[in-house]
């Protein structure tokens, strides 16, 4: 890693609190971009399972999150990482749980992929997982591209989003994944920010104490692909928490809801305006708003339908 890429990688670990050891999941050396939102994600999750005394393996497709380890023979994962094609990771990750429980082992096993592998390559096999209800935890650190081949749209992509396949935008709204997980009815579900650490870890805490199917979306900067500056990336995710562009929730079995942030009535525009990504009238900043206020009246309707 280049001087340059690490100071910004240190800099995006500041601004959340976290620390810097030899023993983290994610270790020095790694081959991620600067501000690289996946990078936070790693080290947030290595810091609860060291806190927890959690040991785990990982599965992880064609993604950025493969190439993290570097070149052969060193790898900057600090746990056994298990290499799958593009669209069966849930499906190995499968297998490693039914191992673990023939040994009578206790470790936990992580899918961690990007939204390609999830949204769309990978839907067969998670939907498949998820119908077993598989004892495992999947993570989908959404960058809303396919951010190591190049950056090319994916059904995670927001409408407007310039990518190298959609040079006049895109034109379809983002593929809402929560939803079809939680009419899995998988025994957890929730949505993660890594400008809300605490948020972030209590909800790792509570997907380590459930056994099932346990499915996380994690809302991931990548400044290659949104075009913007790594020193802005967790001012993004705060923002579109804010402005109720990612609206930060629970489900637990498919109806349990339960909302952990309300929007405070920040301007969508900003969070457009500091990605290039977005061309100069591509996007309604009140539409958005719009968009994201009718988002959160159904899942106010779901938590309070629940609650009552």
């Amino acid at each position: 890693m280049s001087t340059d890429t690490a100071s910004v990688h240190a800099s995006s670990a500041e601004q959340v609190g976290l620390p810097c050891s030899e023993d983290c999941l994610l270790r020095p050396g790694n081959t991620n971009c600067g501000g690289c939102g996946m990078s936070v994600g790693l080290t947030l999750l290595g810091r609860v399972l060291a806190a927890e005394r959690r040991e785990c393996q990982l599965a992880i497709p064609a993604c950025c999150g493969i190439v993290t380890a570097g070149g052969y023979p060193t790898t900057s994962y600090g746990v056994p990482v298990v290499a799958t094609t593009f669209a069966s990771a849930p499906a190995y990750a499968s297998g490693m749980a039914r191992v673990r429980s023939l040994n009578g082992e206790r470790h936990e096993v992580i899918c961690w992929a990007g939204d390609g592998g999830t949204y769309d390559i990978g839907i067969a096999t998670l939907s498949a997982a998820a119908e077993r209800d598989e004892d495992l935890i999947y993570v989908c650190y959404d960058n809303e591209i396919y951010g190591n081949t190049g950056g090319q749209r994916s059904s995670a992509t927001p409408a407007g989003a310039l990518t190298t396949t959609t040079p006049g935008g895109k034109a379809e709204a983002k593929k809402d994944i929560m939803a079809i997980m939680a009419a899995h009815g998988v025994p957890y579900a929730a949505t993660l920010s890594i400008a809300h650490p605490e948020d972030f870890e209590r909800k790792i805490r509570t997907a380590l104490e459930i056994r099932g199917t346990r499915f996380l979306l994690l809302h991931s900067p990548c400044p290659t692909g949104w075009k913007a500056e790594p020193g802005d990336s967790i001012q993004l995710v705060r923002l579109a928490v804010a402005s109720g562009l990612f609206p930060l929730y629970e489900v637990w079995d498919g109806v349990r809801y339960r909302l952990n942030a309300e929007p405070d009535g920040t301007d969508p525009a900003e969070y457009f305006t500091l990605q290039k990504r977005f061309a100069p009238g591509e996007v309604d900043p009140q539409e958005a708003r719009r968009v994201g206020a009718a988002r959160f009246e159904r899942l106010r309707a779901l938590a309070a339908m629940q609650s009552g």
